[in-house]
């Protein structure tokens, strides 16, 4: 069902339908007015000649959009038998430092999985822990989960789906590695690429990524792609945010069969509030598009 205001924004264009140069004077009218540094990624799904891209292979720091490659490689090691998604890990709050080897806590207040700490000393499966990991990004199971599966496991496996440039060096609040410039970085690019290769079940099987997908689907963070979409649109996503730092990206999936990605980074910001509706805007307009095309 399509909504009001897209029937309006329609109308005022006389029923001239978007083309993709529109689009992108758009966009960039919509970067404009951020106090930042911005870069988009967008691919149609169902005309991969279609695409949209935006300082795409600019680096930003990942945030929690690693905790997307951290999934993958969960899957990626279960199906090789490394273990099993159902066996059962202790949760713990104590982590090495990359640095060198001193161990750090990590602050439950600076945690949208603070839920997870009350099962410290517990068991919980591993693929519990990916579930709090993606659904409300914590921190706790991400790093949980990179003791399991390893920084360089990541890296090497984003390496063989095509995306050449991200790092994922740590897990999260490892404060002496970011001190010394040792974070986890992405490109907008290759955020587009991973989501690609999930929506084309290309990962393990499509088995596995349509497991990966119902994850990205219970997001509960959904203040910037699927904020001005309608109800019926569905969005399989993660976020990642820090001061300064606002992103996201995933597949949105349209009734009747129309997919696309997007990939949403932002750095430098003067205020993550004021961006968030204007990345949330920006997300509608590609909406649009997709919607009036064909």
């Amino acid at each position: 069902m399509i909504s009001l205001s897209l029937i309006t924004k329609t109308e005022t264009r006389g029923q001239e339908k978007m083309n993709s140069e529109q689009l992108k004077k758009l966009v960039l009218t919509e970067i404009s007015t951020i106090k930042g540094d911005v870069a988009v990624a967008f691919l149609n799904l169902n005309d991969t000649s279609d695409s949209l891209l935006i300082n795409e292979n600019e680096n930003f720091h990942a945030a929690s959009t690693m905790k997307t490659p951290v999934m993958i490689e969960v899957y990626k090691q279960d199906a090789s038998g490394k273990f099993k998604l159902s066996d059962s890990i202790t949760v713990h709050n104590e982590f090495t430092s990359i640095v060198d080897g001193s161990i750090f806590k990590l602050d439950i207040s600076r945690d949208s999985g603070d839920e997870m700490y009350a099962n410290i000393g517990k068991q919980l499966t591993i693929k519990e822990l990916v579930y709090d990991m993606i659904t409300v990004s914590g921190n706790l199971s991400t790093n949980i989960l990179m003791e399991i599966v390893k920084a360089e496991n990541v890296t090497k496996s984003m390496r063989e789906l095509g995306a050449q440039k991200i790092n994922v060096l740590r897990g999260v609040e490892d404060i002496k590695a970011y001190e010394k410039g040792l974070s986890n970085t992405t490109t907008a690019k290759d955020l587009m690429i991973i989501f690609e290769n999930i929506a084309n079940y290309k990962i393990v099987s499509e088995d596995v990524c349509r497991q990966m997908i119902d994850i990205l689907l219970a997001q509960k963070f959904n203040n910037i792609i699927p904020a001005n979409l309608p109800k019926d649109v569905v969005v399989a996503h993660k976020t990642g945010s820090i001061d300064g730092i606002q992103h996201d990206s995933g597949i949105v999936y349209l009734p009747g069969g129309k997919k696309y990605v997007l990939v949403l980074l932002s750095k430098n910001l003067e205020s993550n509030v004021k961006a968030i509706p204007v990345l949330a805007n920006i997300s509608k307009l590609f909406y649009d598009y997709i919607i009036e095309k064909n």
